[in-house]
This record gives structure tokens, sequence and C-alpha cells, in this order.
């Protein structure tokens, strides 16, 4: 018996990042572009801001990158941050969580960097109602008025949402970094935008990256260490 529960016990938690961060089997259960967000946002920072934190898996694998950070994370659903809290329990990392719509929050904090993983995709949703049909203009631009000037937004979505995205960077934003990813398409299928409040670089669009990759998802390297590895930059 005794056995029989460890068995079960262990199968309702699965790992990101190589086994860097533990999750527990909820609702929602991110995917792969939780550890590529990740990956994207600048280390060094102070104050990061998770927007649609979700059960807090990008957030936590930023700490696992970076665990001199002080993680913010914002969420409409209570449901969301009450799985949130008890995978940063498991951890063992305290995150900030406050129950408010990115899109309605009243607030004059800012961060040295926002990530999103956004509700991207458009038509019919998933049970869980997660990264479908949101306004993602008024999201992007929501984002990024919580960054403070000359620091960092980082968003992934899907590539057919690239547009959107550029569009408000350009407005507010500077240095703007592309990475496309791609999967078995010979199309990229996500793309990973990062951008600085208030400067004024130019773009920077990298030829992208496989999203199976293996440095990334399981070695956990940050993007940049990858791309300094590969000879990118």
């Amino acid at each position: 018996m005794n056995y029989y529960i460890a068995m079960v016990q262990k199968q309702e938690i699965f790992t990101l990042m190589g086994g860097r961060v533990k999750m527990s089997h909820g609702k929602y259960n991110p995917t792969s572009d939780a550890v590529w967000l990740a990956a994207f946002a600048p280390k060094n920072k102070h104050t990061v801001l998770d927007v649609g934190i979700g059960t807090g898996g990008v957030g936590l694998c930023v700490i696992a990158n970076d665990e001199k950070i002080h993680l913010t994370g914002i969420d409409y659903s209570n449901d969301m941050l009450k799985e949130c809290a008890k995978n940063a329990e498991l951890n063992r990392r305290e995150i900030e969580l406050i129950n408010a719509d990115i899109l309605n929050w009243r607030t004059d904090r800012t961060f040295d960097v926002v990530i999103t993983n956004p509700p991207y995709f458009r038509g019919t949703p998933a049970k869980h109602n997660a990264h479908h049909n949101a306004d993602l203009t008024a999201w992007v631009k929501k984002c990024i008025a919580r960054v403070k000037p000359r620091g960092y937004f980082c968003i992934i979505a899907s590539a057919d949402r690239t547009a959107d995205i550029i569009a408000q960077m350009q407005q507010h934003c500077g240095d703007i970094t592309i990475l496309p990813l791609f999967g078995a398409k010979n199309t990229a299928e996500r793309v990973l935008l990062r951008a600085r409040v208030g400067t004024k670089g130019g773009t920077i669009i990298y030829k992208g990256l496989p999203m199976n990759y293996e440095p990334i998802l399981r070695d956990g390297l940050t993007i940049d260490d990858a791309l300094a590895t590969l000879g990118w930059i």
C-alpha cells in the first residue's frame, strides 16, 4: 500500500528544465512555451511581472534561472492562482500573487521585466479557456505600460500574431529581438519577442531554433547563453 501511494504521488508531479522545476498536474499544465519564454527573460534584474501567470510554469522557470529576482504574478483566475501557490510551495519559492485582469488592473507599479504567455489563439477555446481569444493588442499595450523605462518586455505567441505584437512594441520600444521557433512545419509555429521600453535601437531577427531544442528544454540554458554557444552573438 505504501508503495502504491508513493507511485501515485510521483505521477501527480512532472518537471520542467530537466527537473529543476516541479509542477503538480492540474487543470492547466504548462508546455514547452513556458520554458522558452523564461529562457528569453534577461537575467540580473530585480523585479519581474508574469502577466497571466496561470499555474506558475513560466515564473518558476524564471526563478530557476535567476534566484535573486522578486517575482510578481497576476491572473484573473483565482483557481489558477491557488494552483500556482501550491506549485510555488512545491518548489520552495516565493511569488507575490495578484488576482486581477491585466486589462483592468489599476496600479502605478512598474517592473524591470514584464513577461507574458498570452491568450494568443483565435477560435474555440480549450476547457481550461487558456490562450484563447483575448484582445492581444490591448494585452500587449497594458503589459508594456507596466515596464520601467529601459526595462524589458518579453512575450511568446503563435507566429501568426507577430504583426499585432510588433505594432504595439514599435510605439513604445526599441532594441527589439525576434526569435522564431520551428516545429515539424517549414514555417515558424511560435515566435519570441523581446524589447526595451523607451529605447531607440534597431531590430534583430535570428534564424530560429527547433521547438524541441534540448539545451533550452532539458539543460535549462537561457537563450542568450544558447545563442552565444552557437556563435550567433
